[in-house]
């Protein structure tokens, strides 16, 4: 009686197990979710500060470049080279220039520019003589022999660039003046003086000067131009004198 009661505990046990594992094999199986993942944030670009002190210059005068950059690995002056990633430089174009700069990192690629503006100084202005100074620089005196009122050499030579100059400037009108040294009277020194500018006067005009721009006096040994009584005296007062009218 008791192995048939161990067999129907027995029994009832593999049916309760047989049930449940049949129940286990019919469930659902469930899919686990997925971890959501936080997205990677993409690299800054670089930034770049620039530029160029003073920013007008003078020809041959420097200006300074100055930079600042952030988020670079390399960063490269146009027309210069590579450079640090923060810096300064000193330049000296010789024209009108725009530097640029270009900055590159994990995040791209940025460029600034920076121009210096160059000016050529002006010269200034040469005043020109005006043209009595002119005058008195091109047009020189002639010299005369002690009692002579012919010319030498030296003299033809005078008033031939004397000429040059006069046929440059036919507005011109002038006085030759006749001058004498101390020696002889006043009145054989008038007669030398007037043949001495009169001499002079035809010189220019065969060289080609108009005759109406010519006048001519005589002042003798009046007017000397050296006072004292030796050779290197008298030779300077023996001359056809040139002056133009105040």
């Amino acid at each position: 009686m008791q192995v048939a009661q161990t067999r129907r505990n027995t029994l009832a046990a593999l049916t309760i197990s047989g049930a449940l594992i049949f129940a286990s094999g019919c469930a659902k199986k469930v899919t686990p979710s997925p971890v959501a993942t936080a997205p990677q944030a993409k690299p800054a670009a670089p930034s770049i500060t620039f530029s160029a002190s003073p920013q007008n210059v003078q020809k041959g005068q420097a200006a300074k470049l100055t930079w600042q950059t952030d988020n670079a690995t390399s960063v490269e002056l146009q027309g210069i080279g590579s450079v640090s990633p923060s810096g300064s430089r000193q330049v000296t174009p010789d024209s009108s220039t725009t530097y640029t700069l270009v900055a590159t990192g994990p995040g791209g690629t940025t460029q600034s520019t920076a121009r210096i503006n160059v000016s050529v100084p002006v010269a200034a202005a040469t005043p020109q003589p005006d043209v009595r100074s002119l005058f008195t620089q091109n047009v020189k005196d002639v010299f005369f022999a002690y009692d002579q009122s012919s010319m030498d050499t030296e003299g033809q030579q005078l008033v031939t660039s004397d000429a040059a100059f006069l046929e440059k400037h036919p507005e011109l009108k002038f006085t030759i003046e006749g001058h004498c040294d101390e020696r002889g009277s006043e009145e054989y020194n008038l007669v030398l003086g007037a043949n001495r500018a009169e001499t002079v006067k035809k010189a220019l005009i065969a060289q080609g000067v108009d005759a109406n721009r010519i006048k001519t006096i005589s002042y003798g040994k009046e007017r000397p131009f050296c006072t004292e009584s030796n050779e290197e005296c008298w030779h300077l007062n023996r001359r056809g004198h040139y002056v133009l009218p105040e």
